[in-house]
């Protein structure tokens, strides 16, 4: 994962990660109880997978499950872990028909073992398909990813494989998840919340941030167009001058 180039960053967005927030608030504000908005937002997540695919997005990332998140009441863990599950199971053979390649980022190995196996299946079934690479960000937080990037490097440098005088940001950036993909360049953030939460702190450098009240399962493709009509209007300068930007535009 490097720096946008920016001449290819004033174009559509080639990977959207989006924080997909509100759920519970969804159904509250219905008076049903939180998991059927937990249903409603994987009605969400097909809608957008869909119209990322069709628009010819190369990467959408998104983040359905934080390490925070155990914290929550233990029926609702339960709940999401069944409901990811049955999601999985349920929607893969679509995705491989759809030409979706699909992944899964975090601490994979705190999950229960038949998730694990689904997982892995899931992943392998996908493995050689070539459009839209679709990332689930399960059990993961920004400060985690930095970490077991960290530690990779150190047992490289242990065993002689890395020198710490050659280490860049770059070559640091080559350990993270995500490190394959292109840069995000839209973070897209619903349920009127102004905060990333702990996500992909290291690639949001560049990144623009969205946000907006609508609540995820409300999030449609009318939503999606905002945030790219949003994106499309940003001056993106990664540190140059909008000068320099013409000069290179020109």
């Amino acid at each position: 994962m490097s720096i946008p180039d920016p001449v290819q960053a004033l174009k559509r967005p080639r990977h959207i990660a989006i924080i997909m927030d509100g759920n519970g608030r969804w159904a509250k504000h219905r008076h049903l109880p939180r998991v059927l908005g937990h249903q409603e937002g994987v009605k969400a997540v097909r809608k957008v997978i869909k119209l990322c695919g069709e628009m010819g997005i190369e990467a959408l990332t998104l983040f359905a499950f934080s390490s925070e998140n155990w914290q929550r009441p233990e029926q609702e863990v339960n709940y999401l872990m069944t409901l990811f599950l049955n999601t999985l199971q349920s929607e893969i053979d679509k995705l491989a028909k759809n030409n979706v390649k699909l992944r899964m980022v975090g601490h994979l190995e705190s999950f229960n073992q038949p998730l694990r196996e689904w997982i892995d299946k899931s992943q392998a079934l996908t493995a050689e398909n070539t459009g839209l690479q679709l990332v689930i960000a399960v059990n993961y937080s920004g400060q985690w990813d930095i970490v077991q990037a960290a530690q990779k490097m150190v047992d490289q440098v242990k065993t002689g494989e890395l020198k710490v005088e050659v280490l860049t940001r770059e070559i640091f950036a080559n350990y993270l998840s995500l490190a394959d993909l292109p840069a995000v360049d839209l973070l897209i953030r619903t349920s009127g919340e102004y905060r990333i939460s702990n996500f992909l702190l290291w690639q949001l450098a560049y990144t623009e941030l969205y946000f907006t009240d609508v609540l995820w399962p409300d999030f449609d493709e009318q939503e999606l167009n905002k945030a790219l009509d949003f994106y499309r209007k940003r001056e993106r300068r990664f540190g140059c001058i909008s000068e320099q930007l013409a000069e290179i535009n020109a």
